[in-house]
């Protein structure tokens, strides 16, 4: 079965960087686009990025461009996500997640989730 395990969550400064990964099993990876949401306390489960399955394209919430870049490694079958200048409004629990559709920026448009992993920013 598909599985998902994100990592490299934590506390962090405003200004500081963190580098979050998804390593995915259970799948054909590089079939698979790849996407990262967050969640915060009492708020909807966002978008924050999502990349192709070749990695050719990529899609950014307004929020994070700029500050953030999401990459992966076929050959690794994992995900990361780059997080620089981060800010307080930036801590949420971060989810990635897989699905075969080529492009996808909503919820709705990915089958598969990891548990997640803790940002927290602090000001």
């Amino acid at each position: 079965q598909v599985q998902l395990v994100e990592s490299g969550g934590g506390l962090v400064q405003a200004g500081g960087s963190l580098r979050l990964s998804c390593a995915a099993s259970g799948l054909t990876f590089s079939n698979y686009l790849m996407g990262w949401f967050r969640q915060a306390p009492g708020k909807e489960r966002e978008f924050v990025s999502g990349i192709s399955r070749s990695g050719a394209r990529t899609d950014y919430a307004d929020s994070v461009k700029g500050r953030f870049t999401i990459s992966r490694d076929n050959a690794k079958n994992t995900v990361y996500l780059e997080m620089n200048s981060l800010k307080p409004e930036d801590t949420a629990v971060y989810y990635c997640a897989a699905d075969r559709r080529q492009y996808g920026i909503i919820r709705s448009d990915y089958a598969y989730w990891g548990q997640g992993t803790q940002v927290t920013v602090s000001s």
